[in-house]
């Protein structure tokens, strides 16, 4: 089978129904397809209009093709006012990736309308979307909602993701001026971490589900491989943390097993060299097991001449925004340590210790500016892969 890139994208309606999670939960766990892009579009008036346009371009089927563009142009649309609505792009790469993404979405026909009586929920748009035919008058569809759009072929699929890398060029990576946003507002970072992407699994998406009930806006999304120059940049706070809660710890506790193998007593004068140099060393071997965690690298077993390039481990970057972000974020979270965390938090139920806990999120303003930069969360490579992807066909 051809390696393909393909996309699903998630509708606002979607998005604002908190869907999100339910839907990526799907499209992670069912199939063997490699997350290779996110990303929240604000969408404008201009890819509003070449999106619906080339749903209808070329379609066999007419009414079902007018029936895409028109929920599109309606509900895509920027308001009066200038707000733009967010939809989820998520860029997909596999062998048969069109075929396998379409399986998972299902069908979208009139003749398995939500007045269906044999729906079984098995697919996303089973579960998701409506489809709504007028009792009274057959034919007449009184409601729709698709959910997501994905392209049924290689070919659309091209076609498709010309429009979407050309936006994603054009636009910023972080959704501005969207519907609902105020000035009081504020931002927040979630990183969720590599331990969730070890292999197929609903995970991230459950993790989603469960930041969505801060009732919190994603304006932002990428996939992201931290270097291990960020890693070291991102988490170079900890470094002093651990080294003065851990090191007088294993100052004491070197000492003490000292005594024991020697059957000697020692001045308590000792516990400060050995908190210098045992406890510190014990103290930065916790850190740099943090960056191999993060960047699937030690700095150590890395040259210097890749320091900067991507790392080997997955992580899926997200913005909240709404009112008391952070705080909301840190408290569906839980404490840093799983074990401490009340049940029904993301790091109680997914975390497994104090550094493989699950997620990451930013702990007050300044570290949300901070560590954006340090992520550069304005940097998105979707265009990158398209184009790659693109570059490759045409050749």
């Amino acid at each position: 089978m051809a390696m393909e890139l393909s996309y699903v994208l998630l509708t606002p309606y979607s998005l604002k129904k908190s869907r999100t999670g339910g839907i990526v939960a799907r499209l992670l766990s069912r199939s063997d397809l490699d997350l290779v892009g996110a990303r929240i579009f604000g969408f404008d008036r201009q890819f509003v209009k070449d999106y619906a346009d080339s749903l209808v371009a070329g379609n066999k089927n007419q009414d079902r093709a007018e029936l895409l563009a028109d929920y599109v142009r309606e509900n895509f649309c920027e308001r009066e006012n200038g707000k733009k609505e967010r939809g989820l792009f998520l860029l997909f790469k596999g062998e048969d990736a069109c075929t396998k993404l379409s399986a998972i979405v299902g069908v979208l026909d009139p003749a398995h309308s939500s007045n269906d009586p044999f729906l079984t929920g098995e697919t996303i748009r089973d579960t998701y979307s409506d489809l709504i035919e007028d009792k009274y008058q057959a034919g007449t569809i009184r409601y729709f909602e698709p959910a997501v759009f994905t392209p049924p072929d290689k070919a659309i699929a091209i076609e498709k993701l010309k429009i979407f890398a050309d936006f994603a060029d054009r636009t910023p990576n972080i959704a501005e001026n969207v519907v609902g946003v105020k000035e009081t507002d504020e931002r927040t970072l979630v990183i969720i971490k590599p331990d969730n992407w070890r292999h197929p699994s609903s995970r991230p998406g459950n993790i989603i589900d469960m930041l969505s009930r801060t009732g919190l806006r994603m304006v932002g999304c990428k996939v992201y491989r931290m270097s291990v120059a960020e890693a070291l940049e991102f988490y170079g706070p900890v470094q002093d943390a651990l080294r003065n809660k851990l090191a007088p710890k294993i100052g004491k506790k070197a000492k003490s097993l000292l005594e024991k193998e020697f059957n000697c007593e020692m001045d308590d004068s000792v516990i400060a060299s050995f908190t210098e140099t045992v406890g510190k060393s014990f103290a930065d071997d916790k850190f740099f097991s943090i960056i191999d965690f993060m960047s699937g690298r030690r700095p150590a077993n890395c040259p210097e001449s890749e320091l900067n390039d991507p790392g080997l481990v997955k992580c899926l970057a997200l913005i909240y925004e709404g009112e008391n972000a952070i705080s909301k974020i840190r408290t569906v979270l839980g404490p840093t340590d799983p074990t401490k965390a009340p049940g029904g938090t993301v790091r109680r139920d997914f975390g497994s210790d104090v550094m493989v806990n699950t997620a990451h999120a930013s702990d007050a303003p300044e570290s949300v500016l901070r560590e954006m930069g340090v992520i550069q969360i304005t940097k998105n490579n979707v265009s990158k892969y398209i184009n790659e992807f693109l570059q490759e066909y045409d050749s």
